[in-house]
């Protein structure tokens, strides 16, 4: 009896030890996620450290310090890579702007000069070009302005509905030359946010562009009750690996001739700049996009 009463007891110590074992491991794991989301959201110098001494436990946070001072210098390299990359592209961009302008100054006077049809073809010819080219050096210098970590975004009450029907009627003439005739369906319903207007331009200008590029002949365009707005156009070259790239920076499909590749990342920037949210998505033979605008003040 007395040795049935001894097991009992060295089993009650033994189930004890086991519990606050299992209870100090938990409480370990537990500091270990919490700092390790802190350092991945805070990215701090500071490293994982725990409460006990478990062997186990410690083992762990060693592993997870070493694979974020692995992550902090990658991070470090991306981000100078990256700087380096808009700078690049600013000065660039920069360059080309003096003589991209002296040339079209003497094509200007070309125009005036007298000149057989001949040479009247290749004028024409220089000129798409030069004004092709104008185009993607200002795409590429607008791009390293937007994403400049110092560039301030004012914001103020935008009403959404007219903006959306300003950029639409800016580009009817290019819609028409395509042979594209939008079906559009915008709420009555006024929709105001808290946005930064000529960057909401900017958005439908690059969507609108991204149709007249891609668009096999059709394109809806819809603003709901809710806000949401809705693009969408037949592309039935497209595929769903390359929906998926659309976003990316100087992605572009093999038929953008005259594209940087920047114009849906300059979208998907602007609009985290402003808290809202734009995807893409492809099916059915048609590609969407699909816009959110930050909710309205007061109604979170």
């Amino acid at each position: 009896m007395i040795w049935l009463f001894l097991i009992c007891i060295v089993l009650l110590i033994a189930v004890i030890a086991l519990g606050i074992k299992v209870y100090v491991m938990r409480k370990a794991a537990k500091e270990i996620c919490a700092e390790l989301s802190e350092k991945l959201k805070n990215d701090t110098n500071t490293l994982i450290s725990v409460s006990t001494e478990d062997k186990i436990m410690c083992c762990l946070a060693d592993i997870l310090n070493t694979q974020l001072k692995e992550l902090r210098i990658r991070r470090l390299y991306f981000q100078q890579g990256d700087m380096e990359l808009k700078n690049a592209i600013t000065n660039i961009s920069h360059d080309l702007r003096t003589p991209l302008t002296a040339i079209s100054s003497y094509l200007d006077l070309l125009d005036k000069a007298e000149k057989d049809e001949k040479a009247e073809r290749y004028v024409g010819i220089i000129r798409n070009r030069t004004e092709a080219l104008s185009q993607l050096t200002e795409e590429l210098f607008r791009y390293s302005v937007i994403t400049s970590h110092n560039r301030n975004m004012e914001t103020q009450r935008v009403f959404v509905n007219r903006v959306l029907e300003e950029s639409i009627l800016d580009f009817y003439a290019a819609l028409q030359e395509k042979n594209i005739t939008p079906n559009i369906h915008i709420t009555k319903k006024k929709i105001i946010r808290i946005l930064n207007q000529a960057s909401l331009s900017r958005i439908f200008s690059n969507l609108l562009n991204n149709a007249i590029k891609y668009s096999d002949g059709s394109l809806e365009i819809i603003l709901d009750d809710d806000g949401k707005i809705t693009f969408s156009n037949t592309a039935a070259d497209m595929s769903e690996v390359q929906v998926e790239r659309l976003f990316d920076r100087f992605y572009t499909l093999e038929n953008a001739r005259k594209s940087t590749g920047l114009g849906l990342s300059i979208a998907r920037i602007l609009m985290e700049q402003m808290n809202g949210t734009i995807t893409a998505e492809y099916k059915e033979g048609k590609l969407f996009f699909y816009l959110v605008l930050p909710p309205e003040k007061g109604s979170e």
